[in-house]
């Protein structure tokens, strides 16, 4: 169990996601300063920036753990189980996540989609987890770390779940981009 002092900085970090979140929602990301979200977080504005290099990364509080999940899919998956099923188990989950302490995944969503700088960050943040999860693909795989077969498959993968994501897409629509991914492309599109 964590200490008090790193339980006091989840906990203030986490106000300062959830306030900043509650704020964008209510008036637009492009309407609210940082200096108002640490007002309205009782912090001062080094305070959130000691926890956030930027006012987008204030949206993607979670992206560490959503890395560290992702690697952790493929390098914990159980023996016998390819690393693209043990991507699918966890990118396309069978039921919804249970509801979260937090702002919905479809109000995230949706502030997301509508605020081209949080679009942008969010893409950026993708090729980083693209690079991680490329490195983790290739050791697993035993391959060198700039395999271009373990490197195609991170991006392949992360860009249909970015879509999936931010598009219109169902799971079932995600389900059938990781079954090509399993069995091909030869056929796409042949009557």
């Amino acid at each position: 169990m964590p200490g008090l002092r790193e339980r006091k900085k989840a906990q203030t970090r986490k106000r300062l996601a959830d306030t900043a979140f509650a704020l964008f929602r209510e008036r637009g990301f492009e309407n609210v300063t940082v200096a108002e979200i640490a007002d309205a977080a009782d912090v001062a504005v080094s305070t959130l920036f000691a926890y956030f290099p930027c006012k987008e990364a204030l949206v993607f509080d979670a992206e560490d753990e959503y890395e560290r999940a992702l690697t952790a899919a493929v390098r914990d998956r159980a023996a016998g189980v390819s690393m693209l099923d043990a991507l699918e188990a966890h990118l396309v989950p069978d039921a919804p996540p249970p509801a979260a302490d937090g702002p919905s995944g479809r109000d995230f969503v949706e502030l997301v989609r509508s605020t081209p700088e949080l679009l942008e960050y969010a893409g950026r943040a993708r090729r980083h987890w693209e690079a991680s999860l490329a490195a983790t693909l290739a050791r697993e795989a035993g391959v060198p770390e700039n395999d271009l077969v373990a490197r195609t498959l991170a991006r392949f993968v992360l860009d249909a779940d970015f879509l999936a994501t931010y598009g219109d897409y169902s799971p079932d629509d995600l389900r059938a981009v990781f079954a090509r991914l399993r069995h091909g492309w030869s056929d796409f599109g042949a009557e």
